[in-house]
């Protein structure tokens, strides 16, 4: 486990060893993880330009102005949408790339515990929506501007790394699985999991990080019974913005291609994380609330599928559902 005096001590150096002026897209950081992970991302670096990608107005006007108390140099501008439509979100994107060159970090929290199997009007399942599809879309819209980045290059997303199972690619959106937690997470996982690594086959001067935040006070959680989270051991939410920030930044999950990463952060000292491949620096990195790899049985995991095609299976099927809702190729 990276202890928390490693991860303060790393963060800590952003503003020395990375540049001033970092751009970093929030998509759900209006409140929970995002909210913390960005107002650590207004702490530790210089002359900032964060976009904040959420539904709450009232909650973006506390978050701007708590961001520029903590740091009055950055820049803090929300955008309000519903990102369960693909819609939504390539209008946030178009935005973005109307104004901005490159993005250094795109850092992914937008979720919804639904049990219901409810649908999006882009006949998505909701749950699927929000994990998978929306952070997807998200990601290859900004990719270009995130390869344009002359220091770090960065994707997260918080969910469920390390917890994969198998996938049945009948089902990709999980619509027949037990609606409970612990059944949906596996597949759900796996999903984001092969996509982020699709969408690295094209983008090695890149790294992406897939991560399980642990149990975190947030309104995400809200719906789960009482006699369940009295058992869950929690993660303090100032500990998890410290330890995504950590995510965000550490040399320790660079890009495949480290030799054209453009400035690779933070050399903290710490040994390179093993990818989702097994092998150190792959650049697509599945890990735990300690920020630690997926474990060896997952790792299996991954390689059957992979060896089974289910990569491109999975972008095969991403592109089918945009095409769908876009009407586009």
């Amino acid at each position: 486990m990276v202890s928390l005096s490693s991860i303060r001590t790393s963060n800590s150096l952003i503003s020395s060893i990375l540049p001033p002026g970092l751009v970093a897209v929030f998509v759900g950081g209006t409140s929970g993880i995002g909210e913390e992970t960005l107002k650590r991302f207004a702490e530790h670096t210089i002359r900032p330009r964060a976009y904040i990608v959420g539904r709450s107005q009232e909650a973006a006007d506390r978050i701007v102005a708590e961001c520029q108390a903590i740091n009055p140099e950055g820049q803090y501008i929300f955008r309000k949408a519903d990102v369960s439509l693909i819609r939504g979100v390539d209008e946030v994107c178009e935005e973005i790339k109307a104004r901005e060159q490159a993005i250094n970090i795109l850092f992914l929290t937008c979720g919804v515990l639904d049990l219901n199997r409810s649908k999006t009007a882009d006949d998505l399942h909701l749950l699927a929506a929000l994990n998978y599809y929306a952070r997807i879309r998200f990601i290859t819209n900004l990719l270009p501007l995130i390869q344009r980045a002359s220091a770090l290059r960065r994707v997260v997303t918080v969910g469920g790394g390390g917890h994969e199972s198998r996938l049945d690619t009948s089902d990709f959106q999980a619509l027949r699985v037990s609606s409970t937690p612990e059944k949906l997470r596996g597949p759900l996982t796996s999903l984001v999991t092969l996509g982020l690594e699709a969408v690295a086959q094209a983008a090695p001067d890149v790294s992406f990080i897939h991560d399980f935040p642990g149990s975190v006070r947030t309104k995400i959680v809200e719906g789960l019974p009482e006699e369940l989270l009295r058992t869950l051991e929690w993660v303090p939410i100032e500990e998890s913005g410290q330890r995504h920030l950590y995510l965000a930044t550490s040399a320790r999950y660079p890009p495949a291609d480290v030799a054209n990463a453009a400035g690779v952060p933070l050399g903290d000292g710490v040994e390179v994380m093993v990818g989702t491949t097994g092998m150190a620096g792959s650049g697509v990195y599945s890990v735990g609330v300690d920020c630690e790899a997926a474990s060896p049985a997952v790792l299996e995991i991954l390689r059957h599928m992979r060896e089974r095609g289910l990569v491109q299976e999975v972008h095969r099927h991403t592109e089918g559902e945009f095409g769908r809702i876009t009407g586009k190729e």
